[in-house]
C-alpha cells in the first residue's frame, strides 16, 4: 500500500511546506502528487495531511509515514548507490589466487596503490589456491588468478604484467657465486632448496636439468621464501628464485644470483580472470595497474 512515492511526498512536504515546492522538488505535477496521496489515504482511510492555511501540517498517521520515510529512504538511496557503483565496475570484490610463491612480495607493489585508488572494492588474497587456481577461477572462489604457468582454456584469459628471469641463488662465498652462469651439471653436488612442488612445476626442473639429465645431490623442500634464504644465507643448499627477488634480499643477506645457463631461463607472470569479467573496470584496472608497476620497476 505504501509505495516510495508516498514517502518521498510526505518526506519534501514537510520539509517545504507546500504541495506547490514538493512537487518541484519531486519532478511531479501538483496534480500528480495531489492524486497520489487521495489515493493513499483512501487505502489507509485516513488524512495524512491537513492544510493549514497555504501550508500543510501532517496527521499523526502521516507523522508516522514520515518516520517511516527517513528511516527506509536513507537506507534505499544507499543501496541504489552501491548497486549503481557494481553495474558500473566501480564498486565490489577483488579475490586473487596465488599460484606462485614468490609472487606475493610482488603482488604487494601493485595492492597498495589498487586499494588507494579503489576505494569501495573489497580486496582478498588466497594462498590456499598454489598450484590449483584454475579449478578455483572456474568455481568462482577467485576472480583473478597470478601465475607463471598459465593453462589457456576457453572462457579464461592470461595476461602477461610482470617479466623476470630465473637465476639460482648462492651463498656470496659459495664457488659457484664467482661464476658467470651455472651449469646443471654444476649442480649435481648441490643441495638443491626449493618450494614443496611438484618437480614438473618446477622450472629449475623442468627447463634446466631435466633437459640436460642431470639431478641434484639431494633435494630439499621448504614451504616459505624467507627460510629458504635463510638457508641459502647459511650456506645450506641453493635455490632458483625470481632474479628481482633475491637482488630485494642481497640487500640483508650474504647471498648472490647466478645466470642458469649462458642464456639464462626469462619467464613471466600472468593474471588470469573470466572472460566474462574482463570489461568490469576494477577488475581489468588490476591487470594494468599490475603491467604499470613492471614497467615502472623496470
Amino acid at each position: 500500500m505504501i509505495e516510495r512515492t508516498h514517502l518521498e511526498i510526505l518526506q519534501q512536504v514537510n520539509k517545504l511546506g507546500t504541495l506547490t515546492e514538493a512537487a518541484d522538488k519531486l519532478c511531479l505535477t501538483q496534480s500528480a502528487l495531489s492524486h497520489a496521496i487521495k489515493k493513499l489515504e483512501g487505502q489507509l482511510q485516513t488524512k495524512v495531511w491537513q492544510k493549514e492555511g497555504r501550508t500543510l501540517r501532517l496527521t499523526q498517521a502521516g507523522e508516522a509515514i514520515l518516520s517511516l520515510a527517513n528511516r527506509v529512504l536513507p537506507q534505499l538511496q544507499h543501496t541504489e548507490s552501491i548497486v549503481t557503483k557494481i553495474a558500473q565496475g566501480q564498486k565490489g570484490s577483488l579475490r586473487i589466487g596465488m599460484e606462485c610463491h614468490p609472487c606475493y612480495q610482488w603482488l604487494l607493489t601493485v595492492v597498495s596503490p589498487y586499494l588507494a585508488k579503489w576505494k569501495d572494492v573489497d580486496l582478498d588474497v588466497k594462498q590456499r589456491f598454489q598450484f590449483g587456481g584454475m579449478a578455483a577461477l572456474f568455481s568462482h572462489d577467485i576472480d583473478a588468478l597470478v601465475t607463471p604457468d598459465p593453462l589457456f582454456k576457453k572462457g579464461v584469459v592470461f595476461t602477461p604484467v610482470f617479466d623476470y628471469e630465473l637465476v639460482l641463488v648462492v651463498h656470496e662465498d659459495h664457488p659457484i657465486a664467482q661464476k658467470t652462469f651455472v651449469t646443471a651439471e654444476q649442480l649435481s653436488t648441490e643441495t638443491l632448496i626449493t618450494y614443496p612442488v611438484a618437480m614438473e612445476r618446477l622450472d629449475i626442473f623442468s627447463q634446466f636439468m631435466l633437459p640436460a639429465q642431470c639431478s641434484p645431490s639431494k633435494h630439499k623442500k621448504i614451504e616459505t621464501t624467507d627460510i629458504m634464504l635463510q638457508m641459502v644465507a647459511s650456506n645450506r643448499g641453493v635455490s632458483a628464485l625470481p632474479a628481482w627477488l633475491v637482488g630485494q634480499y642481497a640487500k640483508q643477506l650474504p647471498i648472490k644470483a647466478v645466470r642458469l645457463g649462458e642464456k639464462g631461463i626469462s619467464k613471466q607472470i600472468f593474471i588470469g580472470m573470466r572472460e566474462k569479467d574482463i570489461e568490469i573496470d576494477y577488475l581489468s584496472n588490476f591487470v594494468e595497474m599490475a603491467s604499470k608497476a613492471n614497467r615502472n620497476n623496470n
